[in-house]
């Protein structure tokens, strides 16, 4: 289980990228095509074509950081969303990491 700050955001990018990408590339594209702040601290999470591979990549106080997962078998599922990046729950992102569908869970409304 990844321990995360409460304040800290978790973003999906709704496209595949390329895994071979480094710290670099997926940092221009935090800042160019999501236009959001690479150095804010929160988590970026990209997927792979084929949704066996997942990446999250954050900047940690005085560097990026990567977390890379291979699954084995199966893949990982998201919801289709409108949009190229999305929101979901430090749980939620935990969920998805153990294998759990989020395509199919009902949320109940934040108050």
């Amino acid at each position: 289980m990844i321990m995360m700050p409460p304040d800290v955001k978790v973003f999906i990018a709704t496209a595949p990228i390329d895994m071979r990408k480094s710290h670099d590339g997926l940092a221009a594209i935090i800042q160019t095509s999501f236009q959001q702040d690479s150095f804010s601290g929160h988590l970026f999470v990209f997927l792979s074509k084929q949704r066996d591979r997942i990446k999250i990549f954050y900047w940690d106080r005085n560097g990026y950081c990567f977390w890379y997962k291979r699954l084995e078998k199966g893949r990982f599922h998201i919801p289709r969303v409108q949009g190229t990046l999305f929101t979901v729950s430090a749980q939620e992102l935990c969920l998805l990491l153990e294998g759990i569908d989020l395509t199919h869970e009902k949320r109940l409304r934040p108050l």
